[in-house]
């Protein structure tokens, strides 16, 4: 599905606006290492573990979601860091045992040791955590109140919260930052009892940004801002994780990110509670998670030659 409303003309793919007045959009992938995308996107003689850096040198930033399946060590967060430029960023995708498995109760300890787990070695490249719902959850205001009050919102305060890791975390924590930056969180839902008013008015309450999952209809797709950023997820224009996105698709979606990135909040037809007030720039980050036939890498230098 793609935005409606948001303008009668698609953008110039040949226009430059990096000059604009606007927050940062940054574009990119959900992970980098996939079979498919060596000949279609990676050469066939790049080395294993080149990836990334061929990657950074052709998108602004990139999705870790390797931290989903497992808590990562520090010295692959700074290896990462490492392979990119200094301007490159890096949203990090939360442990599926807070998500998944713990469903968002008695995560305290489990916080800790993600963010002890090296997510503070990348440093000023840190973009947001991103938290995946499953799609068995359903919306219970209490739960997410509970989640959000835990968040640390600066990586002074996830450093100390760093510090209250467990056992298994003892001798490979990192517990320190080199500097005092806001923390972003977004939330992806993935059960229709989400596509409230009622929902989005939460996560404004707590200042936390609801992904834009376009999703072949397979999740709910809402495009309404909460936060002082916008997060886009490109799971597939019509078959999930699958499908590349046209040319027309892209420059809708364009549109419509320009906009944000402006402090505007255009009505959709997937906007479901009042508008967010007009805000002076938004960030906006956005990635494309349909990799199965190599479209992600290749979308997402479309998309951001547009913007």
């Amino acid at each position: 599905m793609t935005p409606t409303n948001c303008g009668n003309s698609a953008p110039d793919p040949e226009a430059d606006y990096r000059g604009a007045v606007g927050g940062r959009v940054q574009i990119g992938t959900s992970g980098w290492v996939y079979g498919p995308w060596r000949g279609p996107f990676y050469p066939e003689g790049l080395r294993r573990g080149e990836e990334l850096g061929f990657l950074a040198a052709r998108m602004s930033s990139v999705e870790l979601n390797g931290s989903f399946y497992s808590l990562q060590r520090a010295e692959s967060y700074r290896r990462w860091a490492a392979q990119t430029p200094d301007d490159f960023v890096f949203s990090v995708k939360g442990s599926r045992y807070i998500t998944h498995m713990k469903r968002l109760r008695g995560v305290e300890t489990a916080l800790a040791n993600f963010l002890a787990s090296g997510v503070l070695a990348l440093g000023g490249k840190l973009g947001p955590l991103l938290w995946q719902l499953p799609p068995s959850l359903r919306f219970e205001s209490d739960r997410l109140v509970e989640f959000f009050s835990l968040l640390p919102r600066s990586t002074s305060q996830a450093a100390e919260l760093a510090a209250r890791h467990d056992e298994r975390l003892d001798g490979r924590a990192l517990t320190e930052t080199d500097a005092d930056r806001p923390m972003r969180h977004a939330l992806e839902v993935r059960h229709s009892s989400f596509a409230t008013a009622e929902f989005v008015e939460l996560l404004r309450e707590h200042d936390i940004g609801l992904v834009v999952a376009d999703a072949a209809g397979s999740w709910p797709h809402l495009e309404d801002i909460t936060s002082d950023f916008a997060y886009l997820r490109f799971h597939g224009a019509e078959e999930l994780y699958a499908s590349g996105y046209g040319d027309d698709d892209l420059a809708r979606w364009a549109r419509l990110i320009d906009a944000w990135r402006r402090g505007d909040s255009p009505t959709t037809d997937h906007t479901i509670a009042a508008p967010a007030p007009v805000a002076e720039t938004r960030d906006v980050y956005a990635y494309f998670d349909n990799d199965i036939k190599a479209h992600a890498p290749h979308d997402a230098i479309t998309l951001a030659g547009l913007l």
